[in-house]
């Protein structure tokens, strides 16, 4: 048996995973970063201490029954891209590192983006796309990204990605997490702002400040403030930033197939676990589960088999 370790320590959440590469399973174990109630998270000092708690803890139950390790994949960064940096993902590194070193595994690192990318592409069944050699296309939208992305496969960095689109202001996680705090939610605010649109019998006719592949999604914030100021429920509220949400990613992504007609469409990141945006574009494009949408290191540790060679095309 081969197996890889991943290792993920976001901005959100402290993650590991091991890939059997024979079965193609994966085990993943996550924890979120505590955040006080009220706070729409934390300070990256903060990020760092808690990942230093809570790694070790995570990695122990993983890893209890000692399975021999032929890689080690850990994200480094945000994104592949000059100048992304986040202290918080040094711990992910120093683990990593250490890890491989002890065991005499190859140690690979990409960016949390592709591990974004990877997990639900296997999450999906598409990591054919990979190996192809044709293009696709991955919405990667979480709490710090909105990102329309171009993608193809690279020899060396397993997937070449290049910026197409995306939100030029607010993303549409800092949308979820700002209004869901400001109705009472513990951040991160997804599931719980989710749980509150479900409830609303509300329909809204939006129309999203879209341009091509681009959007601005600041004015979301600002309607639903004052839909709070004004004494609208919550429940309208929040079904009211999910709809608005969903709304600008469709003319998104209608634009995205009249640029590319063909092209696969991946749907990636936190943001898109969400059950009432995938309704709508499920036709459209592919979608992970929201175990492997959300913040995991399941695609750092598949990276790190890409790279080894571990998993056949």
């Amino acid at each position: 048996m081969s197996f890889v370790l991943g290792i993920d320590t976001s901005n959100y959440t402290t993650s590991c995973a091991l890939l059997d590469t024979e079965s193609m399973n994966i085990v993943s174990l996550k924890k979120l970063l505590p955040v006080k109630d009220g706070e729409r998270g934390l300070r990256q000092s903060d990020a760092v201490f808690h990942h230093t708690k809570q790694l070790p803890e995570l990695m122990k139950e993983l890893l209890k029954d000692k399975p021999s390790l032929s890689a080690v994949g850990y994200s480094y960064a945000p994104r592949c891209v000059e100048g992304s940096y986040m202290p918080c993902f040094l711990v992910g590194e120093n683990s990593a590192v250490c890890t491989a070193l002890g065991c005499g595994a190859v140690c690979e690192k990409t960016s949390h983006q592709v591990g974004h990318i990877l997990a639900a592409l296997y999450s999906c069944g598409r990591l054919d796309l990979v190996h192809s050699g044709k293009p696709f296309a991955a919405f990667h939208v979480s709490g710090g990204t909105t990102d329309l992305l171009l993608c193809k496969s690279s020899k060396d960095k397993v997937l070449e990605i290049e910026q197409i689109g995306g939100s030029r202001d607010l993303k549409a996680g800092q949308a979820v997490d700002r209004i869901g705090v400001k109705l009472g939610l513990h951040f991160p605010c997804g599931s719980g702002l989710e749980m509150l649109a479900e409830k609303s019998n509300a329909e809204f006719h939006i129309k999203p400040s879209v341009d091509g592949l681009y959007c601005s999604l600041s004015g979301i914030e600002n309607k639903c403030i004052k839909m709070i100021l004004d004494g609208e429920s919550k429940e309208d509220t929040a079904k009211f930033c999910i709809s608005s949400i969903y709304a600008a990613l469709y003319e998104m992504t209608v634009n995205l197939k009249i640029e590319y007609p063909d092209i696969p469409i991946i749907y990636a990141g936190g943001v898109m676990s969400n059950k009432m945006i995938k309704h709508g574009l499920e036709k459209i494009g592919f979608f992970a589960e929201p175990r492997f949408s959300a913040d995991n290191a399941a695609g750092v540790a598949l990276y790190a088999a890409i790279k080894k060679g571990l998993i056949l095309k």
